[in-house]
């Protein structure tokens, strides 16, 4: 039941699935397994799944707005922060400083 419930919802077979009968706890375990389809995914330039606290490497040079400094191909960037309700972003330091950078810069090291 578990299974048939999971793969129905995947496909998108709603209306198959509410005709279902399935017991309060085989449900609830059955919701427990449904991946999160509104969850942000945050993805470098190569398509490799960030997560916080990742090390990620700077792929071009980024002048950093509001201080006098740029932000080095090459530079490692240790420990990231993920920005809430946006997945084209990460909060990390960059010699000292803590900037937003977009994902688009970066490549998982």
């Amino acid at each position: 039941q578990v299974v048939s419930y999971r793969l129905l919802n995947a496909l998108g077979r709603q209306d198959l699935v509410d005709m279902m009968y399935m017991q309060d706890d085989v449900k609830i375990w059955a919701d427990a397994g449904l991946a999160d389809d509104n969850a942000l995914v945050y993805k470098d330039a190569n398509g490799v799944v960030l997560q916080a606290g990742d090390t990620v490497v700077i792929t071009k040079d980024l002048d950093v707005k509001g201080t006098g400094f740029t932000a080095k191909r090459g530079t490692a960037v240790r420990n990231i922060g993920l920005v809430a309700n946006d997945d084209q972003h990460i909060e990390g330091r960059v010699n000292g400083v803590k900037i937003h950078i977009l994902t688009k810069f970066l490549k998982k090291s």
